[in-house]
Formats: structure tokens, sequence, C-alpha cells
């Protein structure tokens, strides 16, 4: 990734294959937010990031050179070529051609495994308002102050908790789930790190051991948190848009960048709503 170190911060070129708007609020991740001018606000990895584009350039605001290389272009998945991506997808079948070519500047985070399988166990029932709702909360109850902001709760600290000291996050019955994730993990049960290597179903099948995981939130853990490419979360309206665009195809045909694929079909049908009115 090229890029340049300047006195505002770390600058790359605009391109077509980072779009901050369709990456940052796809519903792959939480915790960031516009603000009126444009500006993207968010905390990730334990970092808090101000992110703009204009004027051809991406700034990465008050980041040095090794934040950017460490933290924030692995982070964005700066160095993947999704260009290549898309161009084997589209060669699958002309209406995943066409998703692909609708939203080339979607990226796939590399978030935290532990983060987003908590993000994905309170999305379940819920809107992305309220899920950020959620999430702000839990981190400010019980997550470490770092200037100005709260990081998220580590596991050892979430399997610590009861339904009712989690009673101010408002997570409703979700509550139970993260309980039972947090010991999970924080007892060795769920090992996230093995999970970026073992088979696929193998991994699907530990993260189910958790209570109120199913295989959407597994899915999502998966390709979101460990960056499983091949994982591809499937809910009623990811059924639908197989079933118009891709009509007889099912996940695992699409290969080994399915999730990225799953991507590109999930924003091209919901900014096109009107395939799928009877």
């Amino acid at each position: 990734m090229i890029y340049q170190q300047t006195s505002r911060g770390i600058e790359i070129p605009s391109s077509p294959e980072l779009d901050l708007g369709q990456t940052l609020d796809c519903g792959q991740c939480f915790r960031w937010q516009i603000l009126p001018d444009g500006v993207y606000q968010g905390i990730a990895m334990g970092r808090r990031l101000t992110i703009t584009e204009q004027g051809g350039t991406v700034l990465f605001h008050d980041v040095t050179a090794q934040d950017f290389e460490s933290i924030w272009a692995p982070y964005f998945d700066l160095d993947f070529d999704y260009a290549c991506v898309r161009n084997d997808l589209s060669e699958i079948h002309p209406a995943l051609c066409e998703a692909a070519q609708f939203a080339p500047g979607i990226r796939l985070l590399r978030q935290d495994p532990w983060e987003a399988l908590c993000s994905f166990i309170i999305s379940q029932n819920n809107n992305i308002p309220r899920i950020k709702g959620i999430v702000d909360r839990l981190c400010q109850l019980l997550g470490e102050e770092r200037d100005g902001f709260y990081d998220f709760p580590t596991p050892q600290c979430l399997a610590e908790q009861t339904v009712e000291s989690l009673a101010p996050v408002r997570s409703g019955f979700r509550a139970k789930y993260l309980i039972d994730a947090a010991q999970k993990v924080a007892g060795g049960q769920v090992n996230l790190a093995e999970l970026s290597v073992m088979p696929l179903q193998e991994a699907r099948q530990s993260l189910m051991t958790i209570y109120g995981v199913g295989e959407k939130v597994a899915e999502c853990a998966l390709l979101y948190g460990l960056h499983r490419l091949e994982a591809f979360p499937m809910d009623v309206w990811m059924k639908r848009a197989m079933a118009v665009l891709l009509p007889g195809y099912r996940p695992e045909q699409l290969g080994a960048y399915a999730g990225i694929a799953q991507q590109y079909l999930f924003h091209y049908s919901r900014c096109n709503a009107q395939l799928f009115t009877a």
C-alpha cells in the first residue's frame, strides 16, 4: 500500500477499491459513526480513528506510519487485491458480476474476533442503531477507558457478570448469551485463534456450542471477526437475494471468496429493493 506521512497523518490516494460509506455502513461493524461533514470516527483494535476522504486523498488523521502499517492497513485489508476477486466472482454468474461492480469499494474489515463475536450475538433480532447503542453501553460499563473512549470488555471481565449486572446495557435476552460466550472463550472451550485455521465446519460447530449462537451468528463471527472469506452469512434477506439473483446456487459454489460475494450481493440487493417486489 502506497502512503504518505504528512503533518496531518497518513494519506493514501482515493480509489474505487476503498469506499468508506460502503465499508463502514454495510453492517459488518458497529463502532463507527459518520459526522455531518462526512468525517468518519470509530474505535477499533483498542484505538480511535478519524478518517476523511477529499480531494483525491483518504486521510487517516494523526496516525503514525508505524500504526498505519501495523493496525490500520491490516484492519482495512488494504493490501488485499479485491479487483482480482471481483473478476473471478464475475465469471460465475452475470448477476454476481453486476453486484460486484455495483459496489467495488466494499472491503471486509479485519476486526477483533472477540468483539465481532459479541457484536453479532447482540445483532440478533435487532437493527443497526440499536446494536450500536448496546455495544456502546457495554463498553462504557465494562471496558477500559482509553483517552476519552472505552475499549471493548475482555472475555474475562464479561465472564464475571450476571444478567442483573448487565441490565444497564439493555441488551435484553442477549445478556445471557454474552455471558456464556465470555465464559467459554475465557475458559478455553472456544479458542478463537484456533477457529481461524480449523476446517470451516468444525469452526462453525465450536461457535455453536455457545448458548444462543446459531448458524447465522457463527457465520458472521467467522467472516467478520476471523476473516474466513469462505464463510457466507445467510438470513431471510440473503436467502431471498440468492433465490432471485442466483437461483439454484449454493454458497459453497461461490468458492474461497464466498464471503466477499455475500457482501456484494447484500449491498446490491439492499440498494435495489425493487428487484424483490412481487
